[in-house]
C-alpha cells in the first residue's frame, strides 16, 4: 500500500467533503448531513457503491454521540411509565402485569417486572422486550 497515493486521496477527500475526525459539533453538522445525503442517494443499501462510506460516516456519527450525548440509562419501570403514558393507561388497565395493586407495587420498585410481564407488555406494545432491561 502506497502511503502517498491514500494520503493524496484522503486531502481530496477531506478538501471535498470537510469530513475527518468528528471533534466539533460543527465536524458533527457536516457529518450527519453528507451521511442525510448519502441516505438519500440510497448509500444504506449494501450493494450501493457508496454504502462503504455511509457505515464509516455512521460509524464516526455514532462515536461523537456516545461521547458527548450518551443515553441515559432506563430501567424497566421507566419504560412501563412512558409507555403508560403515552398511551394514557390506568394501572388498572394493565391485564398483562395483574391487578392494579401488583402495578403500584411494580411502579413503586416494590416489585420488580417478572419475565411474563416482560414478554406480556412488549406483545401489547409492539416493542422489543430488551426494552424492559
Amino acid at each position: 500500500m502506497a502511503i502517498a497515493s491514500i494520503a493524496d486521496a484522503w486531502d481530496d477527500f477531506h478538501a471535498a467533503s470537510h469530513i475527518g475526525h468528528i471533534a466539533t459539533d460543527a465536524d458533527y453538522a457536516a457529518a450527519t448531513r453528507l451521511a442525510d445525503e448519502l441516505v438519500d442517494d440510497g448509500a444504506m443499501e449494501e450493494d450501493h457503491p457508496r454504502h462503504s462510506l455511509f457505515m464509516m460516516l455512521s460509524d464516526l456519527i455514532y462515536a461523537y454521540d456516545q461521547q458527548h450525548h450518551p443515553m441515559p440509562e432506563v430501567h424497566g419501570v421507566q419504560v412501563l411509565r412512558f409507555l403508560m403514558d403515552q398511551h394514557g393507561l390506568r394501572q388498572n388497565q394493565l391485564p398483562e402485569i395483574g391487578r392494579q395493586s401488583v402495578v403500584s407495587e411494580i411502579l413503586a420498585g416494590k416489585r420488580s417486572l417478572t419475565v411474563d410481564h416482560i414478554r406480556n407488555l412488549s406483545v401489547r406494545f409492539g416493542i422489543n422486550p430488551n426494552a424492559f432491561f
